[in-house]
């Protein structure tokens, strides 16, 4: 009888072990796919980091064109000022000329608020 309850048992051990066999190459291949997927997730990464200094590149240069604009707004508006007093009282087309020279300040104003 113990014979046959050794027998038994050995068989539920083999059993075990081919289970736990299993499991085991079933965690083999999900930690084979984790690295693989780990490494493409990296490479997702740097590419989106490349792309994300590549956008601060470029805003960097449009803010640098922006404030060169509005610098030279700026002056336009001094200049308008200055023409608008000098225009405006010779003639039609010096009204006309002083009008569009106020558009230009309402303009200089206007982008200063996106500095």
């Amino acid at each position: 009888m113990e014979l046959k309850a050794s027998l038994s048992k050995i068989e539920e051990m083999k059993e075990m072990i081919e289970k736990l066999e299993t499991a085991l190459q079933n965690c083999d291949i999900r930690i084979e796919y984790l690295e693989t997927n780990e490494g493409h997730q990296i490479e997702q990464l740097h590419h989106l980091q490349n792309q994300v200094r590549n956008r601060d590149h470029i805003m960097g240069e449009a803010v640098v064109q922006i404030r060169e604009v509005a610098d030279h707004l700026q002056t336009l508006a001094v200049q308008a000022d200055t023409l608008n007093v000098k225009y405006e009282l010779e003639s039609d087309w010096g009204q006309e000329l002083a009008s569009l020279l106020r558009k230009i300040r309402v303009l200089s104003i206007r982008v200063k608020r996106y500095l």
